[in-house]
C-alpha cells in the first residue's frame, strides 16, 4: 500500500474516531504531498520523494519543539510532540544505533576520510543511504567522533 493510501485510510479511521490531532496532521501531510507534486508536475511521487516529505515535517517540528522547550511553552510542546508520534507512524523504520555506526564507518572507508576536512563528502555519500531512517543531526554527530578518532 502506497503512503497516499494509507494516509486515505487512516484519515477515514480519524473521522470515525473523532480524532481531530490525527486527522489534522494527517490533512497537513497530504497536503504537503499534493503541493510537492505539483510543484515537480507529477501526478504521483515516488516512495524516495514521499519519505522525504515526512522527514521534513518530522523535522521542522523537531526544530520547532526545541524553540518551545527553551521558551516554556509546555501546551505547544505536548502538541507537537504528539504530531511527531503521529508523524513517525508514516515513516519507514529507524536505524539503530549500532547500524547507524557501521555505515559511518563503512562510508568513512569509502570515501577515504581522514580528517575533520573531509566532513561534507562524507555527509553526502551518507544521507541518501539512510533516507528517512536516521535524524540527520545524529548522524552528523556520528560522522565528527569518528573522524577526530
Amino acid at each position: 500500500m502506497t503512503l497516499l493510501e494509507n494516509l486515505n485510510q487512516d484519515m477515514k479511521q480519524a473521522m470515525k474516531n473523532k480524532d481531530k490531532e490525527t486527522l489534522s496532521v494527517i490533512r497537513m501531510v497530504k497536503a504537503s504531498i499534493q503541493n510537492e507534486s505539483i510543484k515537480l508536475g507529477k501526478d504521483s511521487l515516488s516512495e524516495d520523494e514521499e519519505t522525504t516529505i515526512l522527514s521534513r515535517e518530522v523535522k521542522q517540528r523537531k526544530d520547532s519543539l526545541q524553540e518551545f522547550k527553551s521558551a516554556g511553552r509546555e501546551d505547544l510542546v505536548q502538541k507537537l510532540e504528539n504530531e511527531i508520534n503521529i508523524l513517525q507512524e508514516y515513516m519507514p523504520a529507524q536505524l539503530t544505533d549500532d547500524e547507524l555506526e557501521a555505515i559511518v564507518q563503512s562510508t568513512i572507508h569509502e570515501v577515504n576520510a581522514t580528517s575533520m576536512k573531509d566532513m561534507g563528502k562524507v555527509m553526502s555519500a551518507i544521507m541518501p543511504k539512510v533516507k528517512g531512517q536516521a535524524d540527520g543531526s545524529q548522524i552528523n554527530k556520528l560522522v565528527q567522533k569518528q573522524l577526530r578518532n
